[in-house]
């Protein structure tokens, strides 16, 4: 086995004997193991810690082991999932291997077969990625080899691209702030039929709005104070080429009513003179914004959202396609290690759990500026530990930390703080959601029955909640 990749296991089964041997013949080798007695310990277990495979077996005392496997492989897609059971037989595997379990045992098997079946399952999962992270970066059938992303959600961005690409249609994208939305405009231009023309990008929010107007659509001399000389407007510099317009929802109203007419007549006037300008250009508008809602708030002309949203494009954000991170961070680690010109870092199961566990508020721009400090931070280290990566990614802010507990020379009841901080946590979701229990168990990820049961064993009066559902 690999040094520097210790697998982390969790075995899940109530035979106390059984499950203690197989952690010790794991253990031995090389494989770092967590138990648990029933499904609920694993469940608890799962929500902690991201372990690289997992052995369940079918039968518990509190759960059927599939539920189990469902829990594992909704919170990780790619944890390796091994099924075992006494009461085997063709239908169960089956049913097991249709939901996601690499493969299935029947008791009793040889120790050394599970195993031979994890590292075989680790072989094959890393041959999997290696040839994802090949035709994300590659696809050449597509032609969009700067655009990263095996996620369904990215699949589907790039299906579209496929087809409107060679089109002239007004596209509008739809993305948080840092999810690509100009990469992907440039990508639209480049599969074009215009690529042989200029792209040029005008950003709404970057520009005063005194000076928007003219630089949208180019002024003469003397048109305004500090127009010194006659300047060409975007509309004008890309002429048979790709006008990207950023954060079009920040546009001021009278700039909104001009930009629709030069969509409309396909020909704009300079700041300053009356002749009007014909301009052939296709035109990508992009947004973090919700237009629908601005329009029915009057801020975002009605006529002018049709006629940029011709065709949209909704990209996700980057907690949304967590499978992704891995590729992007690999990529991005690649990317600087070549700019920087040092050797190639690897990054650690470690790190990669904290990049994969983190929310990412700034998306994919704010992954490559975490994996470029990173790789500065790893020294001449050729692995990213975790040490290494900024801090908030490591460590939770401190907004949504309870008040450090300090612990005098005596000690603490350990019991009736941990009951004191359940309570304080249960009583700050349940003022966040208005009292509502049912929004406040789903925050605390608690059935609405337990969230109820919790309250009444922590002594929380009914009248001092909400009763809400």
């Amino acid at each position: 086995m690999n040094a520097r990749f210790t697998p982390s296991v969790l075995v899940v089964d109530d035979e106390t004997e059984l499950r203690e041997t197989i952690a010790e013949s794991l253990t031995a080798e090389g494989f770092s193991v967590a138990q648990a007695a029933d499904a609920a310990e694993a469940t608890s277990r799962l929500r902690g810690f991201a372990y690289d495979a997992l052995v369940v077996d079918l039968r518990l005392p509190d759960a059927d082991g599939m539920q189990v496997l469902d829990e594992a492989l909704t919170r990780y897609p790619d944890v390796l999932a091994v099924m075992m059971t006494g009461f085997g037989g063709v239908p169960e595997a089956v049913a097991a291997m249709r939901r996601g379990a690499a493969d299935f045992l029947i008791k009793p098997f040889q120790l050394g077969q599970l195993s031979r079946v994890l590292h075989s399952g680790f072989e094959q999962r890393r041959l999997r990625q290696e040839n994802a992270e090949l035709k994300a970066q590659l696809r050449e059938r597509f032609r969009f080899d700067s655009i990263i992303g095996q996620s369904s959600t990215m699949q589907q961005v790039f299906q579209t691209l496929e087809l409107v690409s060679k089109m002239n249609s007004t596209v509008l994208i739809y993305g948080e702030t840092g999810t690509g939305k100009e990469l992907i405009a440039r990508t639209i231009h480049h599969n074009s039929l215009r690529n042989e023309g200029r792209f040029v990008a005008f950003n709404a929010a970057a520009i005063p709005e005194p000076l928007a107007e003219a630089e949208l659509f180019g002024h003469t001399k003397g048109a305004f104070t500090g127009a010194v000389a006659s300047r060409v407007g975007r509309f004008e510099l890309a002429h048979r080429g790709t006008l990207f317009i950023d954060e079009v929802g920040l546009m001021s109203l009278p700039l909104q009513a001009k930009l629709l007419r030069a969509l409309q007549e396909r020909e704009i006037e300079r700041v300053g003179e009356s002749r009007p300008v014909k301009f052939d250009a296709r035109v990508v508008a992009a947004t973090n914004h919700d237009l629908k809602k601005q329009v029915k708030e009057g801020t975002f002309r009605e006529d002018l959202f049709y006629r940029l949203c011709v065709i949209p494009i909704q990209l996700p954000s980057l907690r949304d396609r967590r499978e992704d991170v891995p590729l992007l961070a690999r990529h991005f680690v690649q990317k600087s290690c070549r700019n920087n010109n040092i050797a190639l870092r690897t990054i650690s199961q470690d790190a990669m759990r904290a990049l994969m566990n983190y929310s990412w508020p700034g998306n994919i721009r704010q992954l490559e500026n975490a994996i470029e400090h990173a790789v500065a931070m790893s020294g001449g280290e050729r692995e990213i530990l975790v040490t290494a990566l900024p801090e908030e990614l490591v460590q939770p802010s401190a907004s949504l930390l309870l008040p450090t507990v300090s612990i005098p020379d005596e000690g603490i009841n350990f019991t009736s703080v941990v009951s004191q901080l359940e309570r304080e946590l249960i009583l700050r979701c349940l003022e966040k959601t208005g009292g509502n229990k049912r929004q406040a168990a789903r925050l605390l990820n608690l059935s609405r029955t337990t969230l109820i049961d919790k309250l009444q064993r922590l002594g929380v009066s009914e009248p001092s909640v909400s009763s809400a559902a």
